[in-house]
């Protein structure tokens, strides 16, 4: 039984994972795409977080122990986790509105019942079913009640499906690595399909880091993207693996409606964008969607 020591210090590294991945919304677009292509942003991410994975491995190397066959599983989750969800987030942050990201980024529990009941044959209740309709309903009234006249663009809608791809391809990945996360360490995992999303995506993204106008980046832009890669990514990761190993991978699940309460918070605060009433009814539709979807009788 872990102490309360170990287990309030887990709570605030879920707390503050979640923290780096909700107020990363806002950093991803003060960036991207004005200043920087979304692709170019995706490439900038994985390479250096990437980098920083293996590092921390360097300081104390032992061995992965990770079996040949799981290789190709583990390309796989890569492709998922790192090359579709990554650089479909990005884009779809680029695009839309921060506070619909946020929102649309909670459509993940909900992708992960629907591939768990295909894939994984676990049965799906009427309240499940229930849950699963009324977050659609929620994600249709964020995707289809958007502004037309919009200060972040024309391509809203266009956004808002990128955020759900890239919750979609999350989703792929969790049902993925399920049989290696109780084989091998997380630390180990992260590594693998970060150094094979990045084979993926960093020669993608090296057309259009060669059209960046390095020149024209202030201060908060630098701080802006570093923002994404040290807290949105790299720390964000290496907390919430510290969570899943003292409080468990359904507690630490459980956190995630606070991530769009700090990405709603950063965009009033920041870019002061308004909370109109379809942003509230559809919270309170993908909210309502994902504890039904992830209910379960004692």
């Amino acid at each position: 039984m872990q102490s309360s020591s170990h287990r309030a210090k887990a709570i605030a590294a879920v707390l503050s994972a979640n923290f780096f991945f909700g107020t990363s919304v806002v950093a991803v677009k003060h960036v991207s795409p004005a200043l920087i292509h979304p692709m170019a942003l995706t490439g900038i991410r994985i390479f250096f977080a990437g980098s920083l994975f293996w590092l921390l491995y360097l300081t104390n190397p032992v061995a992965t122990g990770i079996q040949r066959k799981d290789y190709v599983r583990l390309f796989f989750c890569a492709m998922a986790g790192i090359a579709i969800n990554q650089s479909f987030s990005i884009t779809g942050m680029s695009l839309t509105s921060p506070i619909h990201a946020s929102l649309l980024i909670l459509t993940t529990p909900i992708t992960i019942t629907i591939l768990a009941a295909i894939f994984l044959r676990e049965s799906l209740t009427a309240i499940k079913i229930a849950g699963l309709l009324l977050g659609m309903l929620g994600g249709s009234i964020l995707v289809f009640s958007r502004n037309t006249q919009s200060t972040f663009g024309s391509d809203e809608m266009l956004g808002d499906l990128f955020v759900i791809g890239g919750a979609l391809g999350y989703s792929s990945y969790v049902i993925l690595i399920k049989p290696l996360m109780s084989k091998y360490q997380p630390l180990h995992i992260l590594q693998w399909v970060f150094f094979m999303g990045g084979l993926v995506i960093i020669p993608l993204s090296l057309p259009h880091l060669q059209k960046v106008s390095w020149t024209a980046f202030t201060p908060i832009h630098w701080f802006c993207i570093a923002y994404v890669v040290l807290g949105g990514t790299f720390f964000a990761y290496l907390f919430m693996n510290y969570a899943i190993r003292i409080l468990g991978a359904a507690t630490t699940g459980a956190f995630i409606f606070s991530q769009p309460f700090f990405g709603t918070a950063a965009a009033i605060l920041i870019l002061h964008e308004p909370l109109t009433t379809p942003k509230i009814l559809a919270a309170v539709c993908i909210i309502g969607g994902v504890l039904l979807a992830n209910y379960k009788r004692n």
